[in-house]
């Protein structure tokens, strides 16, 4: 057997075990064993469970053993409830068995310093050889509520998950699975799988994905995790669930460098580039949310709602000031506001033609309180307008006396109506008192409640965005290329390379000597520019190597020895290749793209503002570089100084379609050669619309 299905056979033993062995079983109430033996009593776990503990016969009225070594041959799972000490010989014990999987609570391992890594790496050594797999060390252990498993020792309860859309959870962070998983059956919804991983001794957050993405009772999958072990099979496994239809809504702390001090001594591992991340997990398909709240709300969305939203978002509420708030909150998250469609206005501004306007978002005034069932005559207009994708309510809930007259026209839809398109209701009144049975019933009739409008349209922002997004092109060989030589590439010789993979460049040349510099410049026209060449010499312009506007050949012969004196001044000793002579450019908008081969996530492209604005307020983006055209074009349109790319000030449009043609181009260069380090490409001047783009300077850095 290949040693990855020898890997997924083991991940399934110990997820969907016939037989567990609890290590360090206890009668103690409050010990992780009792609280284990206790869970598996409460699933009423069909299989066999054995019991260790040396120094007892029984417990609970089950039959103890007095070591692993007395095991059957063969136990699908072993739960380790046993301090670090004592860990290593119970899982040479297990392999010895031909245990499945292990379950190893305790902590002290690799998150404690370099003897305990050692220790860990001997656990993982041992399990390895044995075909075992390893959830842990440093972990709360999982639920399969599908196999009625439970080898977590907090108290957890059954929730019944066959035959309904469910979600699988994992999360390196043992208190975040639980956090999600208790958030998540609140709201009604069934989990099929959850598991915390932990230290990941031997098997990652990437084995126990392959696991639900396989597994028939997981149609959502959501994650925590801190750092990536295998980034590369990550994002193999997040295109494998886009294509059989499992959204991945996945958080990663780590966009600040304190965080990634802190995953590193939470986990003993190191946190990858978030941005990059980001960027090549959502070209495979999958979600990236930036906080907790964002993925149990958007993980509800999903799987609530499995088709895709189509259209935008209708508010409606009892507020004219919650009317301007929403404007401003969905303008400031990119969730778009359809207006009315022709027939929509027409039947909502039949309703009360005095007091209510037919917009969107929808102000349905005090009338709402006099009149309840405006909410449903409002409700149905914008479900039959295709513009609209999903409808929000915004009701003003200040006492549970008001609530049953705003709710209760909802709910009667609900029971009446069939929804093609989400509802979902969105109060306003924070912690406002509301009756738990008006809540109950809005969520069994599949309607999402929050108490915070806010939240509500993050979460919907998030979920609008993954499905308007332009699926990227399917991924396709490339033509090898011939490696590039090794170190910093001079100016001249990066643009020539550049050139080649079509990027646009300045009419000019490379000049050894002033005369054929002059020849260059007589070629291309007055006025020129000239930069000295060396690898050595990455920023030109910090020693005097640029000399800009020279108008005419005693200009240029000047400039020639202004030139040399300048680097000689500021790089005693520094021997030039020569010297690049280019044809002045004229003004426009520049912008700084780069690409880069991250050593864990492969090839990525990087656009943004030119000049010193991409640095002083980081206005770029990360993109995947193979993501074509027309998605690069959005991406340039997202940028914060993006109004400089269009009609701005009596300046006009730029040909941002010409720019995004070039990064198209440094994306398949940099994918071509994975030799490459960095690119820089800095500044690109983006023309007029349809006078193109040129490349003014680039560089190219290989390992």
């Amino acid at each position: 057997m290949p040693d990855d299905q020898k890997v997924k056979s083991a991940i399934a033993r110990l997820l969907q075990p016939r037989s567990i062995a609890i290590v360090g079983a206890s009668a103690t109430p409050g010990s992780l064993g009792a609280g284990v033996l206790a869970n598996l009593k409460r699933f009423a776990f069909p299989g066999d469970v054995h019991l260790i503990n040396p120094n007892r016969s029984e417990i609970d009225g089950r039959p103890c053993l007095k070591s692993v070594w007395d095991l059957p041959d063969g136990v699908d799972c072993a739960v380790l409830a046993v301090p670090q000490a004592a860990v290593l010989d119970a899982v040479k014990g297990c392999a010895a068995k031909g245990v499945g999987g292990l379950v190893i609570f305790g902590a002290g391992f690799a998150e404690a310093g370099p003897a305990g890594k050692a220790l860990q790496d001997e656990l993982a050594a041992i399990a390895s050889a044995a075909g075992m797999a390893i959830e842990g060390p440093n972990c709360l252990g999982f639920v399969n509520y599908v196999a009625h498993v439970a080898t977590t020792f907090g108290a957890v309860a059954p929730f019944p998950a066959e035959g309904k859309r469910a979600v699988g959870m994992v999360s390196q962070s043992g208190a975040m699975a639980s956090v999600m998983r208790a958030a998540l059956q609140a709201r009604g919804l069934p989990v099929s799988v959850y598991a915390s991983t932990g230290n990941e001794a031997l098997n990652g957050l990437e084995d126990f994905l392959d696991f639900l993405i396989d597994e028939s009772s997981t149609h959502v999958v959501s994650l925590v995790a801190e750092q990536f072990r295998d980034p590369q099979r990550f994002l193999e496994l997040a295109r494998r669930a886009a294509r059989v239809g499992k959204p991945i809504v996945l958080m990663h702390p780590g966009r600040s460098a304190a965080a990634k001090e802190a995953a590193q001594t939470h986990t003993g591992a190191m946190s990858g580039d978030w941005d990059v991340m980001r960027a090549l997990v959502e070209r495979e398909g999958a979600l990236v949310v930036e906080t907790l709240e964002e993925l149990i709300d958007v993980t509800e969305l999903f799987v609530r709602f499995p088709k895709p939203m189509k259209g935008g978002v209708a508010i409606i509420s009892d507020s004219g000031a919650f009317k301007g708030m929403s404007l401003d909150y969905c303008q400031a998250l990119g969730l778009p506001l359809p207006e009315p469609g022709e027939a929509a206005r027409r039947v909502i501004g039949a309703l009360a033609p005095d007091l209510i306007q037919p917009t969107n978002p929808l102000d349905l005034t005090a009338q709402a309180l006099v009149d309840p069932h405006l909410y449903r005559k409002t409700l149905e207009p914008f479900l039959a307008d295709e513009g609209v994708g999903c409808v929000v309510f915004g009701g003003i809930i200040s006492s549970p006396l008001i609530a049953p007259r705003k709710m209760q026209p909802i709910i009667d839809a609900a029971r009446e109506l069939t929804f093609e398109k989400p509802v979902i209701f969105a109060m306003l009144g924070d912690e406002a008192e509301i009756q738990d049975d008006i809540v109950t019933d809005l969520r069994a009739l599949n309607v999402p409640f929050y108490r915070s409008p806010e939240r509500c349209m993050r979460a919907l922002a998030a979920f609008w965005r993954h499905h308007a997004r332009k699926p990227a092109p399917e991924r396709r060989a490339l033509a090898p290329a011939s490696p590039l030589k090794s170190g910093v590439l001079a100016e001249h010789e990066a643009k020539a390379l550049l050139a080649q993979a079509g990027v646009p460049m300045l009419a000019g040349g490379f000049a050894t000597s002033l005369a054929q510099a002059q020849e260059i410049a007589d070629r291309i026209g007055y006025p020129v520019v000239i930069k000295a060449q060396a690898a050595a010499l990455a920023h030109k312009s910090d020693a005097g190597g640029v000399i800009l506007n020279i108008a005419d050949a005693p200009a240029l012969s000047n400039a020639w020895s202004q030139l040399r004196a300048n680097v000689e001044r500021a790089k005693p000793g520094l021997a030039l290749d020569g010297v690049l002579v280019e044809k002045m450019a004229r003004r426009g908008v520049e912008l700084i793209f780069g690409a880069r081969n991250d050593p864990d996530w492969g090839p990525v492209l990087v656009v943004g503002l030119g000049g010193v604005i991409a640095e002083a307020l980081h206005d770029v983006r990360v993109l995947a570089p193979d993501l074509g055209e027309d998605a690069i074009i959005e991406e340039l349109y997202r940028l914060k100084g993006a109004a400089l790319l269009k009609a701005f000030r009596g300046q006009p449009a730029r040909d941002v379609k010409a720019a995004a043609a070039i990064a198209a181009r440094l994306g398949a260069f940099v994918m071509a050669h994975p030799e490459v380090a960095e690119i820089d490409v800095n500044p690109v001047v983006v023309f007029e619309e349809g006078a193109g783009a040129v490349a003014l300077d680039a560089l190219i850095v290989t390992r």
